[in-house]
């Protein structure tokens, strides 16, 4: 079969090229987690400009959307301690300080003090923040639906739970 007719399934990539080298190269070693890995990485850097592009098209970059998605799924009244926000973006607290230092100046969130606890804050949504927050999430997520029409649904229901459980596996691990 020549190359040009090859389905997508049948086509090789970079990952295949660099896996054959290496198997001349140095016949001994198991390149098969490049090919989960490298790929997972290639998909990484391919799609990160379009989702940036989307991000900033609302005035945001990946981390404070990150905070501001985070905030929004937790649901009204869209408030979390700053240790929930950095826990649940596995970030560290100083991260999550500056982004927030961010956001508060462009009124995207508030700090409030908790009821009960004049020591403790929460961070909150604004409405500006929330209409934001949505109108952003609605276009990422449209994004990457686009993206992944290459699979049929029930391909991507495949790799999504492959995905999965190696993700957990990994988190079994310590990794």
């Amino acid at each position: 079969m020549s190359r040009q007719n090859r389905s997508v399934e049948e086509a090789r990539d970079g990952v295949d090229d660099r896996r054959d080298q290496w198997a001349r190269e140095l016949p001994d070693v198991d390149t098969r987690g490049m090919s989960v890995l490298g790929r997972a990485r290639l998909l990484t850097l391919m799609v990160r400009p379009q989702i940036d592009a989307v991000l900033s098209s609302h005035g945001l970059d990946a981390g404070e959307a990150d905070v501001l998605f985070t905030l929004l799924r937790a649901g009204p009244p869209y408030r979390l301690r700053p240790t929930e926000l950095f826990r649940s973006m596995m970030v560290s607290s100083g991260g999550v300080t500056h982004r927030l230092n961010k956001l508060a100046l462009a009124g995207l969130i508030a700090r409030r003090s908790a009821e009960g606890d004049g020591r403790s804050l929460l961070v909150e949504l604004t409405d500006v923040g929330q209409h934001k927050a949505e109108a952003a999430f609605r276009e990422d997520m449209a994004l990457e639906a686009e993206l992944l029409r290459g699979l049929p649904d029930d391909e991507q229901c495949q790799l999504a739970n492959l995905l999965r459980r190696l993700a957990a596996s990994l988190e079994r691990k310590g990794v």
